[in-house]
């Protein structure tokens, strides 16, 4: 029987992660489904291992396979989900025709590339108009109805362009059947960039957190975490901070890590003394900032590789060092906080033993570093994915309670193709969106519109991006956020006023991560305040500020680009960490109202400029913030009232 605690966590992610919103009952189907779903997990294993299939083609199984089972798995209402015994006969029509259309692709390889050239036969045209309404009802049935709207409206502008008033954005517009060929048979639609990269990278990667879900690599974070910081003030807190950014290592799933440690923290810090509002918004800042966290990162990662050309060891670098700020931030503000209400920790004599932890399960952190390892040497994704899984099933072994048997082994594969539904469809529709802009000319259009709303100052061109990623955020996950802003908004920054493309890149990224947590569409904070049994929107407002961090160090590293890395010194990389720690100290201070004392007003504005001008890691500044911080220091500490 389930703990009511177990049984809040699974109806919170049946109510905002779509991708929990299957069906219960699938009857004779069920046997399909593993089937499609162990079949898939298998051919990337291969694939990844004996190398990937042309593009078209693996992306023709990759989509394909995952379609059939999303119409087998997500019923056309998700209030249907209980309610249905079977999957009805349309969903069966709907799964097999759109394993039809996808892989038709695959037999008919060769007469498909001639017709490139020859022009597309009448059944080419029948077949790609189904196939894109199909990838799109999939979307809308495993992630939401916003990202198709957002699709939608970019095939009505490739249509309809010259009615377009606007001299900016108007164009010739182009026919149905080029827009469906263009889409379903070239490699900048549905079968460009994303869906490639998810067919190549982020579906192994999945899989390995998959296979580390199966393991108690959890309540091993969770552990840890409270050996680390639970004695300290504000314990409970601080714990689920670090358990967050422990669990967002092996899964980039904002909701996701909500609920999977919220569910066992949130508890702790209501029983502790803190806010439920204030407890719902800890865990989700924090788990939305697993999406950022190296190694894994988000799906979004991977494809930025991608786009950039690099390898993904020099997006893990770029990230950690605004990760590590990031939570930073959060850890410090949970902090202020503690103090401000004076809660302490938790007692020695009640919390894990570290060293115990460490010798016991320590070895859980092996398919982690084998993971590092790999990629840091210059192995390929594929190959340190492959490493990492192999790492984790043998840890799995190591423990009675996790070995698994061959109807444990069947589960998990086809845990790996289910896991990556949602993912899989939001890529190909952020393909067609994608492949819209290339059509029309988009990119160029929205760089000239950015350039002349912001009469070309840099500052006023990164707010109205930011304000685009997170207005994107609210209804596109965020790997589709990314492939859209990727494509239409960082090159804008790149190319008018001369950014560095990493740094560009991972401002566009950083800011459709934060949607999560932002007002009034916040997912994440929903989630958090389901557990909680929290006001949503308090939460949301309270994981902003808490968060804060994250709407200010991207501006700094455009700026100032050594925080990702680019034209770094080590001397110039530690004292831009260094300024950028204590300046997280001052702005987080400021917005929970605590330094050593109960802030005043002004006190709380002078120490929230002091703060932002340290995180600027320029030594004049830094210098004037870092003395202006001590000035408030010393007024608070001779004040003698707390």
């Amino acid at each position: 029987m389930k703990s009511k605690t177990a049984v809040d966590a699974q109806d919170v992610l049946e109510k905002y992660d779509k991708e929990n919103q299957f069906r219960l009952n699938i009857g004779k189907w069920a046997w399909v489904v593993t089937f499609l779903a162990v079949g898939l997990t298998i051919f990337h294993l291969y694939t990844g291992y004996f190398g990937v299939l042309p593009s078209q083609k693996q992306g023709a199984v990759h989509l394909g396979t995952a379609l059939g089972i999303v119409f087998l798995l997500y019923p056309v209402k998700k209030t249907w989900r209980k309610t249905q015994k079977t999957v009805p006969w349309y969903d069966v029509v709907l799964a097999f025709t759109a394993l039809y259309v996808t892989y038709h692709k695959l037999f008919f390889y060769e007469s498909i590339l001639q017709s490139r050239i020859s022009g597309y036969s009448a059944v080419d045209i029948t077949l790609s108009l189904i196939g894109v309404a199909l990838v799109l009802e999939a979307t809308r049935r495993t992630v939401g109805l916003p990202i198709v709207i957002v699709a939608g409206v970019a095939i009505a502008y490739a249509i309809y362009g010259e009615v377009i008033p606007s001299r900016v954005l108007s164009h010739a517009g182009f026919s149905i059947d080029r827009i469906a060929t263009s889409l379903w048979y070239r490699e900048t639609g549905v079968f460009g960039t994303p869906i490639q990269i998810s067919a190549k990278f982020i579906f192994l990667f999945l899989f390995f957190g998959v296979l580390l879900v199966n393991t108690p690599i959890g309540k091993f974070f969770n552990d840890l975490a409270f050996s680390l910081t639970g004695r300290f003030t504000g314990g409970t807190a601080k714990a689920a901070v670090v358990a967050s950014a422990l669990q967002g290592t092996v899964s980039g799933s904002s909701v996701g890590n909500t609920v999977a440690t919220g569910s066992f923290t949130i508890p702790m810090m209501k029983k502790a003394g803190f806010k439920p509002e204030f407890a719902a918004a800890t865990e989700a800042s924090a788990s939305t900032g697993g999406q950022i966290m190296p190694p894994m990162m988000g799906a979004a990662a991977f494809i930025m590789m991608e786009y950039l050309g690099v390898n993904y060891s020099t997006i893990m670098l770029a990230a950690i060092i605004p990760a590590i700020l990031y939570f930073a931030g959060i850890f410090i503000g949970t902090h202020f906080e503690a103090k401000r209400l004076r809660i302490l920790g938790v007692p020695k004599a009640d919390l894990p033993v570290f060293k115990t932890i460490m010798l016991r399960n320590g070895y859980m952190l092996v398919p982690l570093f084998v993971i590092i390892t790999t990629i840091m040497t210059g192995s390929t994704p594929q190959r340190a994915a492959l490493y990492g899984i192999l790492a984790a099933f043998l840890v799995s072994l190591v423990r009675k309670e996790s070995r698994m048997n061959v109807r444990k082994i069947i589960h998990v594969l086809e845990q790996g193709g289910r896991v990556a539904l949602p993912v899989i469809a939001a890529v190909a529709t952020a393909g067609i969106i994608a492949g819209v802009v290339s059509m029309t000319g988009l990119g160029s259009k929205f760089a000239a519109g950015i350039i002349a709303l912001s009469n070309g100052h840099l500052l006023l061109a990164l707010f109205f991006t930011m304000i685009a990623c997170i207005i994107l955020g609210m209804g596109l996950p965020t790997t589709a956020n990314y492939v859209v802003t990727a494509t239409i908004a960082a090159p804008a920054l790149i190319n008018e006023f001369g950014i560095a493309p990493i740094a560009a890149h991972m401002f566009v990224f950083y800011f459709g991560i934060v949607a999560d947590i932002t007002p009034p569409v916040c997912l994440a904070a929903y989630a958090g305040a389901g557990i909680a049994r929290a006001n949503p929107f308090k939460t949301g407002v309270t994981a902003v500020k808490l968060a804060i961090a994250a709407f200010i160090i991207p501006y700094i590293f455009i700026y100032n680009p050594i925080l990702v890395f680019v034209d770094v010194t080590p001397l110039k990389l530690l004292f831009g960490v260094l300024t950028a720690l204590l300046g997280m100290v001052g702005v987080s201070s400021a917005v929970i109202g605590y330094f050593i004392r109960h802030s005043k007003l002004w006190e709380r504005f002078v120490l929230f400029g002091a703060g932002f001008m340290l995180i600027v890691p320029e030594i004049l500044s830094s210098g004037i913030g870092l003395t202006v911080m001590g000035l408030i220091w010393f007024i608070q500490h001779r004040r003698t009232v707390y």
